[in-house]
């Protein structure tokens, strides 16, 4: 990872009187990051504030929940991150929050995979603001140093779908994806981002449209696997493929062209999950490490 291209610049996180501690900060960064992804359409097959994707049992208002009971949680991984502790302690956090969540949403997984993947970061923010590592360096660079090994070692979760599919297709899924610093965040998702500025200038949600394709086409993502197969992950990654390759957002028609793909997705019923994890991930980033949030 090139991380001299993402030093960490003097950012306002949220000038809100009423947020004051860095924890808290950082968790409302986390939640706006979440709801960002759900107020950004299309994304092939995904629940967005127009419609539900591929999915009958959620919509966007569960979403929103979901994100707001989630963030004293976030604010707790920071917290832990600041005192160091271990990926043990953070699992607990984890577990707790996901309890909040499915509370929150009558049982349904809604943010299972962000709380892994964005309460990482969260502690991560917390570790390089406490000072115990190079506050220049990347938070997944924090992720891989620090919790890395007990990330790959930890405890697996038999009855997920992720693991179900990464178990019969040998996909690394989440865990590989943070255990190693999130390269699809840094190396796919950031720079699609940023691409925007020059694709589609001043369009905020164009370019969260620019990243989410552009993650969809690398992941193999583990949601697609399950719901899909191999064929189905193929299939998404090629259709994203061709969407980045005839000029993405910066096409004259490219929301025409999103939307058909939206729907080929909805159709087939896959929903590539993984890759809005990644992209609410890159949000959260793209503040923290480089300050732009579009």
């Amino acid at each position: 990872m090139n991380t001299q291209a993402f030093a960490v610049p003097n950012v306002s996180i949220d000038n809100n009187p009423r947020v004051r501690s860095f924890q808290e900060r950082i968790a409302a960064l986390a939640e706006r990051c979440l709801r960002l992804e759900i107020e950004t359409w299309p994304k092939p097959g995904l629940v967005s504030h127009v419609d539900t994707g591929s999915h009958t049992d959620m919509d966007a208002d569960m979403f929103r929940r979901s994100a707001s009971v989630l963030r004293p949680y976030f604010a707790e991984m920071v917290d832990a991150g600041m005192h160091d502790e271990s990926m043990s302690v953070l699992r607990k956090i984890g577990l707790r929050a996901e309890r909040a969540m499915l509370h929150a949403t009558g049982g349904v997984n809604t943010h299972r995979g962000a709380i892994f993947g964005i309460g990482l970061l969260c502690a991560a923010a917390g570790f390089r603001e406490a000072g115990h590592a190079d506050s220049q360096t990347p938070l997944g660079v924090h992720v891989s140093r620090r919790w890395g090994r007990e990330i790959v070692a930890g405890p697996r979760l038999p009855d997920s779908h992720g693991e179900m599919a990464g178990s019969r297709y040998g996909a690394g899924g989440a865990r590989q994806e943070a255990a190693q610093g999130f390269h699809c965040v840094y190396q796919i998702g950031l720079p699609a981002l940023r691409a925007v500025a020059r694709l589609a200038p001043g369009n905020a949600e164009a370019a969260r449209v620019q990243a989410c394709f552009a993650l969809i086409a690398v992941l193999e993502d583990t949601n697609l696997l399950h719901r899909g197969g191999l064929d189905g992950l193929r299939f998404a990654q090629q259709a994203a493929r061709e969407f980045l390759n005839h000029g993405g957002v910066g096409h004259e028609e490219w929301l025409c062209r999103a939307e058909a793909i939206h729907n080929a997705f909805v159709e087939r019923r896959l929903s590539p999950g993984g890759a809005a994890d990644l992209l609410a991930m890159s949000l959260f980033v793209n503040e923290l490490d480089v300050g732009v949030l579009p």
